[in-house]
């Protein structure tokens, strides 16, 4: 694909969506994802669960334009709470915290604010640019592979999202197993007998990943914070004016630059979310600082700026794997994974061709969107910290209605209605002992299709199983993938050893 070409592509992308339709959709996602963030306990994972039934109704580019508006929205909302309340609105602003409640509390909240907004939007945009240049690259080698290549990735897949997204990877495995199970429910696609239906009509379809995404996500997130959270008493830190002084961009850009190119790579691998970059890049700017003493005491202006564009640009990069490999390396992925799929859209290497005009579009909405946050968010601060004066019950019981209609909504069934709650609190008990909720998401979509694929490459390979090794390529992802297995535990045996 030439740069001529791209730039061709990218310019319809920006046509599709610079359209009104599509514009409100962006301006309502970006918004809906701020709010999201800024309210502690709901991610936006959650929110898009919540809002996949959606996805009956509106065209495939809208909602895509609309998700991904909600998914980096959040990520700029979250730095709020994190640095107003100390109480991180999602992982990814855990670290921000450290630092920009020190500031805050010293009375530069504004700062903290500023640098934090600015960052995302560098850092945002950035990663977009890489993203339209590197995604087409990835898709044009990938729609090289064949069955058992494909078969390998998903393999692939799996052990990422379980290795790495819970806290061990047995409890990964085991919630992936419950996925695969789920994924196996309903009538095979090429014998067509009826599988784990226990004789209920209903599950004769398989089971709604929208269904399956709104229990585990919204309903037991709301389940899980009424039976088990207290009643803590927040102290909020008053803002000061949202403006950084000269010595604070002179100190914010290199960080903001640094934190772009570690937070990258991070998603574009299926390394776990936007954590791990985070922390790098806050020991980063902790080492080359020189006000090493404001480090967790008053509060370095670098410590807020570096994490929170490591966390933008990570969000940003989930989407190369999402698009041309349909790997899904975060929870929030793996809903849009789900919505993809409701649409009958596969993503995959082949998404650039048959979908081009979808993919482009979304691409083009990143970078309106993060231009549409920065106006959202520095001047209306204010505006949203009010959201935090929403008590608690109403905002959960309006989770809970919104999640229920939206589930009936699609079939007009009571036993979904059941289902979803069952789900829920499945959820809640994931929840409590500490096993994963994204893998069984990812368990259940990509389950079905890795099936589909190791049986046409048995089929390929006449019964022979050695043909998922005789490729080279399919033969090198194995590798990965045991590599993703064993060498962790490698580099702990050794540790404990040295």
């Amino acid at each position: 694909m030439g740069n001529l070409d791209l730039w061709q592509q990218l310019l319809n992308g920006f046509m599709t969506a610079g359209t009104p339709v599509n514009l409100l959709w962006a301006l309502v996602g970006c918004t809906l994802g701020t709010a999201v963030g800024v309210l502690p306990g709901i991610g936006p994972a959650t929110a898009v669960a919540m809002l996949l039934p959606i996805t009956l109704k509106v065209d495939p580019t809208a909602s895509m334009i609309f998700f991904a508006g909600i998914y980096y929205g959040a990520m700029y909302g979250g730095s709020t709470t994190s640095i107003l309340l100390n109480t991180p609105g999602e992982a990814g602003s855990m670290v921000t915290a450290l630092e920009g409640n020190k500031m805050a509390k010293s009375g530069r909240a504004g700062a903290a604010l500023a640098t934090a907004a600015v960052g995302s939007f560098v850092a945002g945009t950035i990663a977009t640019v890489l993203v339209t240049m590197f995604a087409p690259l990835v898709a044009e080698h990938a729609v090289k592979l064949g069955p058992p290549e494909y078969f390998m990735l998903m393999l692939l897949a799996f052990c990422t999202v379980s290795a790495v997204l819970g806290q061990s990877t047995l409890r990964g495995l085991t919630a992936l197993g419950v996925g695969l199970a789920m994924g196996l429910v309903g009538i095979d696609q090429i014998s067509a007998q009826a599988r784990y239906t226990g004789g209920v009509p209903e599950l004769m379809d398989g089971l709604e990943v929208v269904l399956v995404a709104v229990g585990l996500f919204a309903v037991a997130e709301v389940l899980y914070a009424v039976l088990y959270q207290g009643r803590e008493v927040e102290s909020y830190n008053r803002m000061s004016r949202v403006h950084m002084t000269r010595d604070e961009w002179r100190r914010s850009w290199p960080a903001w630059l640094r934190a772009t190119f570690i937070g990258f790579p991070f998603g574009t691998i299926p390394a776990g979310g936007s954590e791990i970059p985070t922390f790098l890049s806050y020991a980063t700017e902790k080492k080359l600082s020189k006000h090493k003493e404001e480090f967790g005491t008053t509060g370095a202006v670098e410590g807020v700026a570096g994490p929170e564009a490591a966390n933008n640009a990570a969000i940003t990069a989930t989407l190369i794997p999402l698009l041309t490999l349909g790997i899904p390396t975060s929870n929030t992925t793996a809903i849009l994974l789900g919505a993809f799929q409701n649409y009958g859209i596969n993503p995959g290497p082949q998404l650039f061709d048959t979908n081009a005009a979808l993919v482009w579009a979304l691409i083009a909405s990143l970078y309106i969107g993060n231009v549409m946050l920065l106006i959202l968010n520095l001047p209306m601060v204010g505006l949203w910290v009010r959201l935090l004066r929403i008590p608690k019950p109403p905002l959960y019981a309006g989770i809970l209605i919104f999640a229920t209609v939206g589930v009936y909504g699609m079939r007009q069934s009571a036993f979904d209605l059941f289902l979803m709650f069952a789900i829920g609190l499945l959820g809640v008990v994931m929840r409590r002992f500490g096993f994963p909720t994204a893998p069984v998401v990812v368990g259940m979509i990509l389950g079905p299709l890795a099936e589909a694929q190791l049986r046409n490459a048995l089929s390929i390979g006449e019964g022979r199983w050695s043909v998922l090794v005789e490729r080279p390529m399919s033969a090198t992802l194995l590798a990965v993938i045991v590599s993703v297995l064993v060498l962790p535990r490698l580099v702990k045996m050794l540790r404990r050893q040295g």
